[in-house]
């Protein structure tokens, strides 16, 4: 199970299907406030449940991978229910948000609130079409942007994430970030909350890591379920 990050939706995931399905089953559930749930108002306990509904449908043991905002709804998700998973994995999620790091998360959120959606969009078009070649960068961008619950969505990670979530959860997990992704500043909290996690560090990607290196991160995740989720 692939989980996005804020702002955008499970077509985030475009680049790895083809590079997943052949090997595993994937399901890319949406967020609340995002994509087919735009319509409701995210909160970190919805959000678990839509993960927990979506991992209840698999008749397999399943291995939940989220990035950014869907790392942290995964790492409650793992909270709460870590026996019925076969792994975790973390991406572009270990700066505690507390101090230092939620400044990362206030940053985000007051930038959408002021620079309002239309130019949002504008501005991410523009940017990410920059940056990534068309055939990975269309089918993201055509799943569309979701702003509007933003702010709710960081005020809950804000309040409820943080590294100790961590404690109860036995299964395999990876941590798995791009090389210069600021979003890694608290990587040690989380390490010492998870001492038996692996860390995978891809070279030449940022916080967008699946969108930098799509097969590098697809591999990292099929390595990871087949090593130690399997």
């Amino acid at each position: 199970m692939l989980v996005h990050g804020s702002r955008l939706a499970s077509s985030q995931w475009a680049p790895q299907l083809p590079l997943l399905a052949p090997h595993v089953d994937v399901v890319t559930p949406d967020l609340p406030g995002h994509g087919v749930r735009a319509g409701e108002r995210f909160t970190l306990d919805r959000a678990v449940e839509v993960v927990q509904e979506a991992v209840a449908l698999s008749r397999a043991p399943t291995v939940v991978v989220g990035h950014s905002l869907g790392g942290y709804v995964v790492l409650a998700h793992a909270a709460r229910h870590a026996e019925g998973l076969a792994g975790v994995v973390l991406a572009g999620c270990t700066a505690t948000p507390t101090g230092p790091g939620a400044a990362l998360y206030r940053g985000v959120a007051a930038l959408t609130e002021r620079v309002g959606p239309r130019r949002m969009t504008r501005v991410n078009d523009r940017v990410l079409r920059r940056l990534y070649p068309a055939e990975v960068i269309e089918p993201v961008i055509a799943g569309g942007y979701y702003f509007d619950g933003t702010p709710d969505a960081w005020r809950e990670v804000m309040t409820h994430c943080r590294p100790a979530m961590l404690h109860g959860v036995d299964c395999p997990v990876l941590f798995l970030h791009g090389r210069w992704d600021q979003f890694r500043l608290g990587i040690r909290a989380f390490r010492r909350a998870c001492p038996h996690a692996e860390e995978v560090v891809v070279r030449g990607a940022s916080h967008l890591v699946n969108l930098d290196q799509p097969e590098r991160f697809a591999r990292a995740v099929l390595d990871f379920v087949e090593r130690d989720a399997g």
